[in-house]
């Protein structure tokens, strides 16, 4: 399947794509279709959509930022997500290309995120990435 950015003709697919993550993320909390519209419209003007196949079967959905100690320019991944008929080599493609992204962008450093109820984190260990951070959340 070919990886390619996304553009407004995308905004349904992608939304619905958000929708079908929100639930496979088993996510206590409702979904909102207007903040997946947003979020995929705000991505879209200043970060990065990339979408696998046609009609699109994944996204993966990242930003820029300067990390806040002086570490230089971060790309952060957002959300990641391929519906599991469509999971393969594909999901290598998307890395690269998010990858190539990130070094476009000046990027000293680019980091993904593994669900608990997901955890993809071997494969991040052989693309080279290395655990930073594990982040706790309480319901209040």
């Amino acid at each position: 399947m070919e990886v390619r950015q996304a553009d407004e003709g995308d905004r349904l697919r992608v939304v619905a794509l958000l929708r079908d993550s929100h639930k496979a993320a088993g996510f206590t909390f409702p979904f909102d279709a207007a903040r997946a519209e947003h979020l995929f419209k705000t991505h879209l003007a200043g970060g990065l959509v990339l979408l696998l196949g046609q009609p699109a079967q994944g996204v993966l959905m990242a930003t820029t930022f300067d990390h806040p100690f002086g570490a230089g320019r971060w790309a952060k991944e957002t959300v990641w997500y391929i519906d599991p008929a469509a999971r393969g080599r594909g999901a290598i493609r998307m890395l690269d290309a998010y990858e190539a992204w990130a070094r476009e962008q000046a990027c000293t450093t680019i980091g993904m995120a593994s669900l608990a109820s997901n955890d993809v984190s071997g494969l991040y260990l052989r693309r080279g990435y290395q655990p930073a951070e594990t982040h706790f959340t309480k319901a209040l």
